[in-house]
């Protein structure tokens, strides 16, 4: 939102709601929540490494002391949003079931690996990967599974726990907080970068888009990039639109996923960043129109993404 700066650190959104916010929200630059209750907090979301993490606790410690942290919500599966849940070994740790799943193959091993692959997408994963520290990560995952809906008080403030996925993952969920009008998105949204779709389908993202603006929320605290409104919403309901239907024509004239990728002009979507995130989004319209294609794993992604960053080998 324009009267809401995109700074680190806690900002008070209104009735107990904060965003703790991590720019410039590119790679691993991911946002959290926290949400105060009369007698104990909970936050939406750890950050990628635990140095961060620890210095959002410290961060959140004039508000917090007298309303401890006693529930962590991860909205999915990627390590930018639950690598630094070790800092919290006595809260109970919420998630989808489907987010407890994929988190058993997606620890900090598979970043770590990305940074010594030879080559473009090495050099890639090195550079954006550069700021963050997993010597010592060890994260801890959920101890609390749900799916579907979940309703939890945090001294008296009803969160509402809604599981959206599969879209960006297999189990993304959002935190509403009604009586503040609050909306916390995980990776449901990326306000001024571009969406991935690693799991999709991609139709059912924007079904997830369409839930959050029946929602009506005054403020969104999306997984990156500044705190915004249903207008951010709705951005990223037309970028998953436009991937589908020039994704589509592409594949029906007969194009291969690579060629589609370097063929398809962004337009305005071409200004946000990440811009080469669009080599996964096509292959995820692709696997949806075509199942028996070789789904791609992680490091092929990757490396493709790289590849439409500049990062060749």
């Amino acid at each position: 939102m324009a009267d809401l700066e995109f700074t680190r650190g806690l900002h008070h959104l209104g009735d107990g709601c904060h965003a703790w916010l991590e720019p410039d929200g590119s790679w691993g630059w991911s946002n959290a929540g926290l949400v105060v209750g009369s007698d104990e907090s909970l936050l939406f979301d750890t950050l990628f490494d635990v140095p961060m993490t620890r210095a959002m606790v410290e961060g959140m410690a004039e508000v917090t002391a007298s309303a401890p942290i006693r529930t962590v919500v991860n909205s999915h599966s990627n390590g930018d949003h639950w690598f630094g849940n070790q800092l919290f070994p006595d809260a109970r740790i919420v998630a989808s079931s489907a987010t407890a799943q994929e988190m058993q193959h997606a620890g900090p091993e598979l970043i770590m690996s990305l940074r010594d692959a030879p080559g473009g997408p090495g050099r890639f994963a090195r550079e954006i990967f550069a700021p963050f520290d997993w010597t010592d990560c060890s994260p801890l995952r959920p101890t609390e599974t749900f799916d579907g809906r979940r309703v939890l008080d945090v001294g008296g403030v009803e969160v509402q726990l809604l599981e959206l996925g599969p879209a960006h993952t297999a189990g993304d969920s959002v935190a509403w907080v009604p009586s503040a009008g609050v909306l916390y998105t995980g990776d449901l949204l990326f306000i001024g970068g571009t969406p991935i779709i690693w799991a999709g389908p991609l139709r059912n993202w924007v079904r997830a888009c369409d839930t959050m603006l029946e929602l009506d929320p005054v403020h969104v605290v999306p997984g990156h990039g500044p705190v915004t409104d249903t207008s951010g919403i709705r951005q990223v309901r037309d970028y998953l639109l436009f991937v589908e239907e020039e994704a589509t024509k592409r594949y029906r004239a007969g194009m291969s996923p690579t060629e589609a990728m370097h063929d398809i002009a962004l337009g305005r979507f071409g200004e946000w960043a990440e811009s080469g995130r669009i080599a996964q989004n096509v292959m995820a319209v692709y696997l949806e129109l075509d199942p028996s294609l070789e789904r791609p794993d992680t490091r092929e992604i990757f490396a493709r993404v790289a590849a439409l960053e500049g990062y060749r080998d």
